[in-house]
């Protein structure tokens, strides 16, 4: 026996012990396409004063028709849009100077992604971790 033999049988082996759904699942549509940004740090603002700063991970899903050679250059400007929304209204969670309002930060950058590459260019945005700077010094429960 040859070695293209060997592969051939080898490769039709574990087509046929993979699960149906594995197989198909090559055939379904890819995931959108995602840009991703790390380490932007937004403050928590309570009562006119900066209280603390939490990290922030996103993930910017791309809306139909926009690829990532067309967005990833505009990182830089989706980044600042997002600090200064921060700071002109605060994405504070009443109560808790250690996370962001998911929702409010997500909606704040979409909005602000259709001046910035086109209407319907982000699709959504995940966020993917939330790390606060001081974890002391906390609000005490009422």
């Amino acid at each position: 026996m040859d070695r293209r033999s060997l592969i051939v049988a080898g490769t039709a082996a574990v087509a046929s012990a993979l699960p149906r759904g594995a197989a198909a699942s090559s055939d379904s549509p890819a995931a959108p396409a995602s840009l991703g940004i790390a380490g932007l740090g937004l403050p928590v603002i309570e009562g006119g004063r900066l209280r603390n700063y939490v990290f922030v991970a996103l993930r910017l899903e791309l809306g139909a028709g926009k690829t990532l050679e067309q967005i990833k250059p505009k990182e830089a400007f989706f980044r600042d849009a997002l600090v200064k929304a921060a700071h002109r209204t605060p994405f504070t969670v009443p109560g808790d100077w250690t996370r962001l309002d998911e929702r409010a930060l997500s909606a704040a950058l979409v909005s602000a992604s259709a001046g910035i590459s086109g209407r319907g260019s982000i699709r959504r945005v995940v966020v993917v971790s939330q790390t606060p700077r001081r974890r002391t010094g906390l609000p005490t429960p009422r």
